[in-house]
């Protein structure tokens, strides 16, 4: 596998990112990966090797380039809580929208990564901004998956719920049963606008777990669900990227 620490240039400044891919056999098809609010870290970059290992080009990037090139949530105090929900809070969709054109530009001029085969995963706060990014490049982006995505249902005006009709690939969305960012009734919102739109589409309820369930250092990880979510993810990647 080669791992890379790179700055890939924005509109908005240098974003660094974790990049991973298998050595050979190479081009590979591209999985743009989205952290979730705590931050690019170590255990979001073992997530990102498990992908590079079935033999996907990754790119983590850190999506708080814009105000710290380096935190992430080591402890879950209230203070600590409370800077990682003012980084959140400054993240836009329109924002992550044109980081996703960084990166594509980035991956189409990289030899080892095929940019004709590009699917994208979110976590949590990343939800939505891998449904922007799908609206916004509907012929780049084969597939979406959102993992326990947070606010996919708002009443601002960039809601991601409201671009459904732009997004023509096949889109995942595991939700947790437990998950006060992502309620029965605001996934059953979703789900409407989904319909309503055209969009190729699964939800999946996740039983008995929480918002977070795939993470192995948080306190709520569940191992057969997060092993779960892992099945989904490579055979969604596997039909529409190989």
């Amino acid at each position: 596998m080669i791992e890379e620490h790179i700055d890939i240039a924005t509109a908005d400044g240098a974003m660094n990112s974790f990049v991973v891919y298998p050595q050979e056999r190479g081009p590979h098809p591209v999985v743009l990966f989205y952290m979730d609010a705590p931050g690019k870290r170590e255990e979001l970059h073992d997530m990102a090797r498990r992908l590079a290992g079935a033999g996907y080009f990754v790119v983590l990037p850190n999506l708080y380039y814009r105000r710290t090139r380096d935190w992430w949530l080591t402890e879950r105090t209230e203070a600590k809580m409370a800077v990682m929900f003012e980084h959140m809070n400054a993240l836009t969709n329109a924002m992550t929208v044109r980081d996703t054109g960084a990166m594509l530009r980035y991956v189409d001029a990289h030899p080892h990564a095929d940019g004709r085969r590009v699917g994208a995963v979110g976590y949590c706060m990343s939800g939505p901004f891998v449904m922007h990014a799908a609206a916004s490049f509907p012929d780049r982006i084969r597939s979406i998956a959102s993992i326990h995505g947070a606010n996919l249902v708002t009443d601002r005006d960039d809601s991601a719920h409201l671009v459904a009709p732009r997004i023509r690939c096949e889109s995942y969305f595991a939700c947790a049963e437990i998950d006060k960012w992502a309620s029965h009734e605001l996934v059953d919102r979703l789900e409407a606008a989904l319909v309503a739109g055209g969009t190729p589409h699964r939800i999946e309820w996740y039983p008995k777990v929480e918002h977070g369930f795939v993470f192995p250092l948080r306190a709520c990880y569940d191992q057969a669900a997060a092993e779960r979510h892992w099945e989904r993810l490579f055979d969604l990647f596997g039909r529409t990227l190989r």
